[in-house]
């Protein structure tokens, strides 16, 4: 069922500036908002270091609460200018907003020598702002589609490999025994995934040659392994691609669906009127 937009002037304004990418002021918003999520997370990394903590411990302050309260007052704004606030409170993005500017209250709140750690803990989770990027990265809505599709044979994928990582530790165990290192099944299924996955910490190694032509093997099935889930996601990538090249940045005010054709002017989902 259709209805009107009945928002204030000013709602609409400021919603076309939040949501959409299409305008002048929209792309500065977003250009901005870029800019900022970068440099908190950089503020973050730096204040890490003890020496630079200490030293410039009220300039990290500051920025950091000036942030802070950026971010506070866009979540806010976000939920404002929408008309159905629920829809972006517990989307993904929504989420990652309010975890973006949780720590900081919470840690200013959280007094107390005795909870310092958690604190600490608190404040380091703003690295989490990170995420807001991906709002911005068109690419990255199309990675986590071919993801999603790709979810099944990626497990029955890895369950093929567990499988082979457990037959071929119990076979190390055997020929290898504490001898090699390969005390019990465990730690030998442990050495079977690190040579499987080409990592080789070479902590533990074989040296019989029975051992090592085993070894050997698993090695060249690994290089194989590595190219199956890069061609499960890579097919299911380029299909996601193709399906989204007629999508526009238009995005419904009243049920925040972002999937649109080009020159839409209703939500498919809902069926209420785009924005011009």
């Amino acid at each position: 069922m259709k209805t009107t937009d009945d928002r204030p002037e000013w709602k609409k304004r400021l919603y076309d500036i939040i949501y959409e990418a299409d305008t002048p002021m929209g792309k500065l918003f977003d250009i901005v908002l870029l800019v900022l999520i970068v440099f908190s997370v950089v503020l973050v990394m730096l204040e890490s270091i003890t020496h630079l903590h200490v030293e410039y411990y009220w300039q990290f302050f500051i920025a950091e609460w000036a942030i802070t309260i950026f971010f506070t007052i866009e979540y806010i704004a976000r939920i404002l200018v929408i008309k159905r606030p629920k829809s972006y409170i517990f989307s993904f993005y929504g989420i990652v907003d309010l975890l973006s500017t949780l720590p900081s209250y919470l840690g200013f709140f959280m007094g107390g020598k005795n909870l310092f750690f958690a604190i600490r803990a608190l404040r380091l989770l703003r690295v989490f702002r990170v995420l807001k990027i991906t709002r911005y990265v068109g690419e990255s809505n199309k990675l986590a589609v071919a993801l999603r599709n790709s979810k099944a044979k990626i497990l029955v994928f890895l369950f093929a490999v567990f499988i082979i990582c457990i037959i071929t530790g119990t076979l190390m165990h055997l020929i290898e025994g504490e001898a090699g290192g390969f005390d019990n099944i465990p730690i030998s299924i442990y050495w079977c995934i690190v040579t499987l996955t080409t990592v080789g910490f070479g902590d533990i190694a074989p040296i019989t040659p029975l051992g090592r032509l085993l070894a050997s093997l698993l090695m060249i099935v690994g290089y194989g392994i590595i190219a199956v889930p890069t061609g499960i996601v890579g097919a299911e990538y380029s299909r996601a691609t193709d399906e989204s090249l007629a999508n526009n940045t238009q995005v419904c005010p009243h049920c925040h669906e972002g999937k649109h054709l080009d020159n839409a002017e209703f939500c498919h989902n809902c069926g209420n009127k785009l924005n011009e």
